[in-house]
């Protein structure tokens, strides 16, 4: 996704790239645009309570993340952390906790673990991250986007290593998917997608801070029966 296609929208809507969002001003050309990896985030903004800002290598580990897990939690509230998770479900952890809310210009973060991307393919030269990145604008996603997983051996891999976070209690965790894999084994070339959550864009372009503001026909709870009603208050 080119960034000169929110400055598109941004000049469409607005007449020009800036735009308010809250007390602050979002600026969508393309000299603004920052681009780091998940890692570089996390160093980046490491908060100076808890101490000196982490290294490439402290990433490694259990050991190390899980040192880094107790120096954040002398600084800011309590982290969810289990040490039987992999060590890159406990990155991305890290990363929403630490990062996420300093990305309010518009930010492409990439280059996230595969632990948290099952149908995303590894990088060549170290297959624990994957080439993935996700659009950050006003501390909020609004693209996400990677290169697809075509080989189907390592695609089970990844489905067995999501069942088994299934077991330890992530219901967000992948399913195993047998047609996908089967497909997968009859040939598929390099692919890639993206995917644009166009409501969290309308969000930004027009200072709404409540989705159901820019979305034309929003989810409402099923009507209810008169009687129905009456039974319910009645019982209340």
């Amino acid at each position: 996704m080119s960034s000169n296609r929110p400055k598109q929208a941004a000049i469409d809507v607005t007449g020009g790239t800036k735009n308010k969002w809250g007390e602050i001003e979002i600026d969508w050309a393309e000299s603004n645009w920052t681009r780091m990896t998940m890692r570089e985030a996390i160093i980046r903004y490491w908060p100076e309570a808890a101490g000196a800002k982490p290294v490439m290598r402290d990433f490694a580990t259990h050991d190390s993340i899980q040192a880094l897990v107790e120096r954040f939690h002398t600084a800011h509230a309590h982290l969810a952390y289990d040490p039987k998770e992999p060590v890159g479900k406990t990155v991305a952890n890290l990363f929403e906790a630490v990062a996420e809310e300093h990305l309010i210009q518009p930010t492409i973060i990439y280059e996230f673990p595969a632990a948290v991307s099952p149908l995303s393919k590894q990088k060549a030269d170290d297959p624990d991250w994957v080439e993935r990145w996700e659009i950050f604008v006003g501390a909020m996603e609004i693209a996400n986007g990677f290169s697809e997983l075509n080989d189907p051996e390592e695609q089970r891999r990844r489905f067995e290593g999501q069942l088994g976070e299934r077991d330890r209690g992530d219901e967000e965790a992948h399913q195993m998917d047998e047609d996908y894999i089967r497909a997968l084994s009859y040939g598929m070339p390099p692919a890639g997608g993206v995917g644009v959550g166009v409501d969290r864009l309308a969000m930004l372009l027009t200072d709404s801070h409540t989705i159901r503001d820019v979305i034309l026909f929003p989810l409402l709870r099923p009507e209810k029966s008169t009687a129905a009603e009456s039974a319910e208050n009645a019982s209340g």
